[in-house]
């Protein structure tokens, strides 16, 4: 039986604050938890209910069975699924050995946790493992952006830096800078390099001043809309998933 404790406590992960004071974050869903458990991250502790049946998976981590009553009450979701995970938060330390080989993603203040949650499950499918984020950037282990992520999260490296600052020394290293903007180069068109850096803008100002004059390529996603009316600009990470395509493409 879980303590009224023991509740407030993981309720409490819901909040960056208290995440990132525990180092700790959430995870709720028979495919998340699964694809976790097949990780390397460190569980803190895993609560089911009896209609859970992944058991097997445990292979001794700390486990305990609850009610449904319960896990409605530690659960984040409208609907309660039968297992939620507590997991520590991973310390990854970057070196920028990491940039030297394929391509890399650095995300500018990306605010949404739904398009930041889209941006690691695209990268996990095109093979980008290392993801920069800007302080700014919304918490890659808040619960929307863990359950986004459909358990892509394990499989890439989530780094935040001090993005003008480590895109500078990348310049300085002569790694290509590729940025998305509304006038840059045809992107289905234009030359592209075999490695670089891939830099996704805020969702309503895009890339900052900043940033921006460290970009070695500028370059754009067309439209092929033939009426004048509708959108200006694709979705950051609809962006993010057809240049992540487009490079990669270029790449074989």
């Amino acid at each position: 039986m879980l303590s009224a404790n023991r509740i407030k406590q993981i309720r409490s992960l819901q909040q960056k604050k208290f995440r990132k004071h525990a180092n700790l974050f959430i995870a709720e869903g028979s495919r998340l938890i699964r694809e976790i458990l097949r990780s390397t991250l460190e569980i803190e502790s895993v609560f089911h209910t009896s209609t859970w049946t992944d058991i097997q998976l445990l292979k001794g981590k700390p486990a305990e069975l609850i009610t449904e009553k319960e896990m409605s009450r530690i659960s984040g979701l409208k609907t309660p699924t039968n297992v939620l995970a507590v997991i520590k938060e991973p310390k990854n330390i970057f070196s920028f050995t990491r940039l030297n080989k394929g391509f890399s993603l650095a995300l500018d203040d990306i605010q949404d946790p739904g398009n930041l949650g889209s941006i690691i499950r695209t990268a996990h499918w095109f093979g980008i493992s290392t993801i920069l984020c800007s302080h700014e950037t919304a918490d890659a282990y808040s619960p929307k952006v863990v359950q986004a992520t459909m358990g892509a999260l394990v499989n890439v490296s989530l780094f935040y830096v001090d993005l003008q600052s480590v895109l500078t020394q990348a310049y300085e290293m002569e790694i290509p800078l590729i940025g998305t903007f509304l006038n840059g180069e045809n992107i289905y068109t234009c030359q592209l390099p075999k490695n670089g850096v891939l830099v996704m803008g805020n969702e309503g100002n895009g890339i900052q001043p900043n940033i921006e004059r460290f970009i070695t390529q500028r370059i754009s996603i067309p439209s092929f809309s033939t009426s004048s009316v509708g959108a200006e600009s694709l979705n950051v990470s609809v962006a993010t998933a057809i240049a992540c395509s487009e490079l990669q493409r270029r790449a074989i």
